[in-house]
């Protein structure tokens, strides 16, 4: 019989001392490398020609195509993705481990591979692309497309800490539900859905962020189209060519949006601690 014991955590001293040079310089070289970049992008972007540059019409369309297709990505995920991620955190079936693993799959692929997949499967010659094209229906290289590549890259993030939300409560609150005679629908709405909702929100957080800088899968499934599939990442990309204050003003408003979703993401991790 195995005796588990609590670890004895050692006291944390509140300062470094000169001794741990060891640990103080590797740090502060891989804080430096992070950090040089986005102050030299930032310095930068505050110049009065890339500011001038992030109100011109096509910035202004990139940044608007970017909100709308990753809104309504998102909503595409956790619509979908939230009966999923409960699934696989409370049901046993054949074929989970499978799925679990078909989830994950897409955060490891290269996003150019990811493209390549859609295309192959929703394209004129893709597999599914005949009974697609028979209804009338074209999905390469429209305003949908961008939304498919994004919930493609973006879902298994929402999936992941939907599913360790769930899997995270109380086994006795919701059995004690069902005891009472609570529907599935109503174990869903009225017990998980609440109590998991810092779980759900930190996913759609990631999901969002995925989705506004997804770019690889996007370029080669919906293509470069200006007020069509030509979101801030791809007209940054395309900036770099053509206009490089605008690829820089761009970029600093993906730094800001980032920012932004990363501080809600800290406040809701601390609010759960």
């Amino acid at each position: 019989m195995i005796n588990w014991q609590p670890s004895i955590r050692m006291p944390r001293r509140p300062s470094a001392s000169p001794t741990d040079w060891f640990i103080i310089i590797p740090a502060l070289a891989i804080v430096f490398l992070l950090a040089a970049p986005l102050v030299a992008l930032v310095w930068r972007g505050l110049s009065s020609a890339a500011l001038s540059a992030a109100l011109t019409p096509a910035a202004l369309e990139a940044l608007r195509l970017s909100i709308v297709t990753s809104c309504s990505a998102l909503a595409v995920i956790v619509v979908l993705g939230t009966p999923l991620a409960f699934a696989l955190a409370w049901w046993d079936f054949r074929g989970k481990r499978a799925i679990e693993t078909l989830v994950d799959l897409p955060l490891v692929l290269p996003p150019s591979v990811a493209g390549l997949a859609l295309l192959l499967a929703f394209g004129r010659q893709g597999l599914l692309g005949a009974p697609l094209a028979a209804l009338g229906i074209g999905i390469p290289f429209t305003t949908f497309a961008v939304v498919l590549a994004q919930v493609f890259v973006s879902a298994p993030l929402f999936i992941r800490s939907a599913r360790t939300g769930f899997a995270g409560l109380d086994v006795q609150v919701e059995e004690a539900a069902l005891v009472e005679g609570a529907s599935t629908w109503q174990l869903f709405s009225r017990v998980t859905m609440p109590l998991s909702q810092r779980a759900l929100a930190s996913g759609a957080i990631l999901a969002f962020a995925r989705a506004i800088g997804e770019f690889g899968a996007t370029i080669l499934f919906a293509g470069n189209l200006p007020g069509v599939t030509q979101t801030m990442p791809l007209a940054i990309y395309l900036g770099f060519e053509t206009s490089l204050s605008m690829a820089v003003a761009l970029s600093v408003v993906l730094v800001l949006v980032s920012v932004g979703l990363l501080w809600g993401l800290r406040r809701l991790e601390r609010r759960e601690q």
